[in-house]
């Protein structure tokens, strides 16, 4: 890789800059500083406090070396004393960090001290690398005193490391700004309601704004969002466009999306990327995230006495990881389209883990498609990293009507009296103290319930307090076992992050294998406690008794339930220079503005449908009640207008139904009285080739009904045009059940925005009522049925949901 021959300038981050030159040996996720961004802010400001006056925080610096501009901001600087300072914050034991993790640190405050001595004459400076314990609040401080010509000798030199690198990037930037200049639509023209869709998000990211953008199914919103971003990118400077999606599903229409657009622009240099779930991209899941070096860790200096390394061993693509990272990363930017096949493709060629390429490539690429946990969840990735590195992100949601729902799991944790339990009887000796401190909290918590559920206004205080206190020796002893941190802060739900290998030690301090339930409890207990910290009106404290303490036994949850995720999402809508989140389903506007925290001035467009009235035939079979207590009496009305349906027109159907067991009591008395008519249902927990062969029954001759459920895989993001499906029943409103949890939520929502009924049930499941309806008509000249399988249909609250093009009769 050489430099051309007039270099563009390139501006990079201190951090981003160590990270791609001072990273060297082994993956290793034994030892991950564990505090929360907000934990590590606060360590920040209390290591300040503790300096005195003319102590200098977030000291802004920059230098330049040939081509390359270099910025960032020094955690402290004491003049006086002609100290610079990298703080640092972290749980556990700091002897357990590895060597090339400190070694970065000292390569990031050795440059800071180069641009500080540059900036300010000085000819030496006191660097002090702190390590602040948030537990203990104790600093560990390690100094090294340097002139200031060998700190720019070793800024020099990491600039030289990076200077080929930033030449071809400043190229590629280039080129792919002049070419999206010049793009143009994938298609002649666009199809009625793309223009206007694509035409809002553009105005949004010039005005810098965020759009809510309802557009019907079947217009190819993907295409015209990614297209209207794209041209966006070389006036508003944009580095990134994150593309995030609620299910497989929608990854891979937008990766075909950005396939039709290179097919249309041959010689547009655009890098996309695929980011997956760890589980679905490890190599090795029976090994650990870890090269095997133990930094000089000593068996016998671990908590609960000597234990033997157990469970999962090294893994082979983490040894070594950092060494072979540039000539990976080197490769995979030349692929243009990293989907998940590529990615690992290249990674498994270099001998490096897919999953942490995929991480790395972040970096390097122009869009980013991924899930919604990737940028909305605690440990966000996409979020972290544009924070980290200051970029200008344009920011697309696609059916993001999923935001809601998805956004309450990402911020709710529970935690069982059974997993305690659990955790308890496998736990080693040094860890039983705290867990029976716990236990004895909890059945004092158990003995003031006088219902099977209780909501509560605030965690109640001595049970958490137990709580924290057992998660802080849990964590202490995996540490000391594992010689690493046991909270890994990546995408997805926390009890699916296995740590790699905790030990079990047994009662006679021999060890033994890892202990799943000891460390499923951990890690939910931890991740509880994070929102504990968090906890305010947006959620709910509450209490379930179960079943089994009716039988004599106990048996009991605690759960922090997020009703309201505005306030963790608002950061995540900042962060970004523009957002739009788009779907079918989005109406009335007001619902997402209040319930996902988006700004005030949030811009709003209703695409008109492209399709004609006539298109789509709808039906109300008033005749019908789906009210769990009407169900009974009005299954031989329901089951005999879906056969007087298929008997004047038979084709491809989908009935849909608000639970499994209601589908599944419906298709069996279907099948009985109606033989002749195929049938085939959903399943419980289908694989992805079982879903697929659902959907593949349905061809442009075939006949017969696919039962299913409402808002589950096949209500929503499936594409079946023209004969391969001609009509749906719908079953139901799609509200949610009537219970106390979602009786508390629409109590909590009523306080807050005074919509709590509509908010609760009758929004979302009209939202789901439409999804699945959109399945009927895809295109111009697709034709098809709706029967809408409830009396309430006919009510005016319910029809002003729906879409204004349909014609109700």
């Amino acid at each position: 890789m050489t430099s051309p021959e007039v270099p563009l300038p390139y501006t990079i981050a201190v951090r981003a800059l160590c990270e791609f030159t001072a990273k060297v040996g082994d993956l290793d996720l034994r030892f991950t500083p564990s505090p929360s961004a907000d934990e590590g802010m606060a360590g920040h400001r209390l290591v300040a406090a503790r300096r005195g006056a003319g102590y200098q925080t977030e000291l802004a610096l920059s230098g330049q070396h040939r081509h390359l501009q270099v910025r960032g901001r020094a955690d402290g600087f004491d003049a006086a004393r002609g100290r610079l300072e990298e703080i640092k914050t972290h749980k556990g034991r700091l002897d357990a960090m590895p060597a090339n993790h400190r070694a970065l640190h000292w390569a990031q405050l050795r440059v800071y001290g180069a641009l500080l001595c540059a900036a300010k004459g000085l000819p030496a400076l006191e660097l002090a690398l702190v390590y602040l314990d948030i537990t203990t609040q104790r600093e560990t401080v390690f100094i090294e005193h340097c002139t200031a010509a060998a700190l720019q000798q070793a800024f020099e030199a990491q600039c030289e490391r990076f200077l080929a690198w930033a030449a071809q990037e400043s190229a590629h930037r280039a080129a792919r700004d002049a070419a999206l200049q010049q793009l143009a639509f994938v298609h002649p023209s666009f199809r009625a309601g793309q223009r206007t869709l694509a035409e809002a998000v553009y105005r949004a990211a010039v005005a810098g704004r965020c759009l809510l953008a309802q557009a019907p199914t079947g217009i190819g919103k993907t295409v015209a969002t990614l297209f209207a971003q794209l041209k966006a990118c070389p006036g508003q400077r944009l580095d990134k466009l994150f593309y995030l999606t609620a299910k497989t599903t929608g990854r891979a229409l937008a990766l075909q999306a950005l396939a039709q657009i290179r097919q249309a622009a041959p010689t547009l240099p655009l890098r996309a990327l695929e980011l997956v779930a760890r589980d679905k991209a490890c190599e090795h899941p029976d090994k650990a995230c870890h090269g095997g070096a133990q930094d000089g860790l000593r068996p016998d200096r671990l908590r609960g006495g000597p234990l033997r390394a157990a469970g999962r061993g090294p893994c082979p693509l983490a040894r070594g990881f950092y060494d072979r990272l540039p000539a990976a990363r080197a490769a995979a930017v030349q692929a243009g389209t990293l989907d998940r096949a590529t990615l690992r493709s290249v990674a498994l060629a270099h001998d490096v883990c897919p999953y942490y390429l995929g991480q790395e490539l972040v970096r390097w690429s122009d869009v980013v498609v991924g899930d919604y946990n990737h940028c909305f969840d605690l440990h966000a990735l996409l979020h972290s990293l544009t924070q980290a590195h200051d970029w200008r992100v344009g920011l697309l949601v696609d059916e993001a009507h999923n935001l809601v729902e998805r956004g309450r799991r990402m911020y709710t944790a529970e935690l069982s009296w059974a997993g305690l339990l659990a955790a308890r009887r496998a736990a080693p000796a040094v860890l039983k103290p705290e867990l029976e401190k716990l236990q004895r909290r909890w059945r004092e918590l158990n003995a003031t319930l006088a219902a099977d559920y209780s909501a509560c206004d605030a965690v109640p205080g001595p049970w958490l307090e137990a709580l924290r206190q057992a998660v802080m020796a849990w964590a202490d002893w995996s540490e000391a076992g594992q010689g690493g941190s046991v909270d890994e802060p990546v995408a997805g739900p926390a009890p699916a992050l296995a740590s790699p290998g905790l030990f079990e030690p047994a009662e006679d301090g021999q060890g033994s294998v890892p202990t799943d339930a000891l460390r499923t409890f951990g890690f939910e207990a931890q991740r509880l406690l994070r929102l504990a910290e968090l906890f305010g009106p947006h959620a709910l404290c509450d209490i379930t008794r179960h079943l089994a303490a009716r039988r004599g036994g106990i048996d009991t949850s605690v759960c922090i339930r997020n009703v309201v995720p505005a306030p963790m999402l608002q950061a995540r809508f900042a962060a970004a220079h523009t957002v739009t989140l788009f779907s079918a389903t989005l109406a009335p506007a007001d619902y997402h503005r209040d319930i996902l925290g988006l700004p005030a001035d949030t811009a709003w467009v209703d695409v008109p449908s492209p399709f004609r009235a006539e298109q789509l035939r709808l039906r109300i079979a008033g005749q019908v009640s789906t009210r769990y207590r009407h169900r009974e009496r009005s299954l031989p009305a329901l089951l005999g207008v879906m056969a007087q349906q298929y008997g004047e027109q038979p084709g491809n159907y989908l009935a849909f139904f608000s639970s499994h067991a209601y589908l599944l009591q419906v298709a069996a008395l279907f099948e009985a009285q109606h033989p002749h008519i195929p049938v085939w249902r959903q399943r419980r927990g289908m694989t992805e080739p079982e879903r697929d062969a659902f959907l593949d029954r349905m061809t442009a001759t075939s006949r017969g009904i696919g039962f299913a459920v409402l808002g589950g895989a096949f209500s929503e993001g499936v594409d079946l045009p023209g004969r391969r499906l001609i009509g749906a029943f719908i079953a139901t409103l799609g509200m949610p059940q009537v219970n106390p949890v979602n009786e508390q939520i629409r109590q909590r929502l009523d306080q807050l925005f005074g919509a709590g009924h509509d908010y609760t049930y009758v929004v979302p499941g009209l939202h789901k009522v439409v999804q699945a309806a959109g399945r009927v008509i895809r295109s111009s000249t697709d034709e098809g049925i709706v029967v809408l399988l409830d009396d309430r249909y006919h009510r005016p609250e319910v029809q002003r949901l729906l879409p204004a093009w349909w014609q109700l009769g």
